[in-house]
């Protein structure tokens, strides 16, 4: 595999995204990782997963720049719909996955991590959705699983300032389980796995199955309205701008049109 690479030991599994600098989340990283968790899912031994990063970020976020090639909002729902279903997936997986989170996990990253049954993190990282920065808004069910870990105000002040928090806030937010010092964190998040993995399979299976029974009709219509306005706000000149800003490391100038 391009992006993605997994190694087990003791019945904990470590998936790595390995696409520096930033471990932009593509679609062919996302791809990958979906076949990964195929593996997974098949191997009975294989008890607990934890994904991290590679070098110096869990996840900087989407591929800004694979934005430039589609080429209408259509288009862009569908992929924000099949990042959906995959984290959708991990969310409901029946074994556990732990975002060990270092560096930066923002956008995409932080969606991906929000998916995972539960998050640990370095005291320094960052977390954030910056969509808006971009003239974009979040379209891997970000809008609808932030507020569920951080409640309505912090996720409104989250998205509409852009700016992110350290993985200490994030604890103190309700978003992260635990904070560690960076050098600390891989080895505290497997003691965490391995002692997850002596207990029984049915009954972790179960315990997942009943906390994503509390999801609601009205989470999965959000999801679905997120995905369709993810496209349509993908179709505005100031997404326009706003990804030729990135990619240009400037300023953008948004018009509101």
């Amino acid at each position: 595999m391009e992006n993605v690479k997994w190694s087990y030991h003791d019945r904990v599994v470590k998936i790595t995204l390995k696409r520096p600098p930033a471990n932009a989340l593509s679609s062919v990283t996302l791809k990958e990782l979906s076949s990964v968790l195929d593996e997974i899912e098949k191997n009975d031994e294989l008890r607990v997963v934890i994904i991290h990063g590679e070098g110096r970020f869990f996840s900087a976020g989407a591929d800004i720049k694979e934005f430039t090639s589609i080429k209408s909002n259509e288009q862009f729902a569908q992929y924000g719909k099949y990042g959906q279903d995959l984290f959708e997936r991990i969310e409901i997986f029946a074994k556990p996955i732990i975002a060990c989170i270092h560096g930066a996990a923002l956008g995409g990253g932080l969606e991906l991590a929000m998916a995972c049954h539960f998050r640990i993190v370095a005291e320094d990282a960052k977390l954030g959705l910056p969509e808006l920065q971009l003239g974009l808004i979040p379209g891997f069910a970000g809008t609808q699983r932030l507020p569920k870990y951080v409640g309505v105000a912090r996720a409104a002040e989250m998205l509409l300032t852009s700016k992110a928090i350290t993985g200490t806030e994030a604890v103190q937010y309700g978003l992260a389980n635990h904070a560690f010092p960076e050098q600390e964190l891989l080895n505290k998040t497997e003691e965490i796995a391995k002692f997850i993995a002596k207990k029984s399979p049915a009954s972790i299976k179960a315990v997942i199955t009943l906390l994503n029974a509390a999801k609601t009709k009205e989470y999965y219509a959000g999801v679905e309205k997120e995905a369709e306005l993810f496209g349509e706000v993908f179709s505005s000149n100031d997404a326009k701008e706003g990804i030729s800003a990135f990619i240009e490391k400037r300023e953008p100038e948004f018009k509101g049109n």
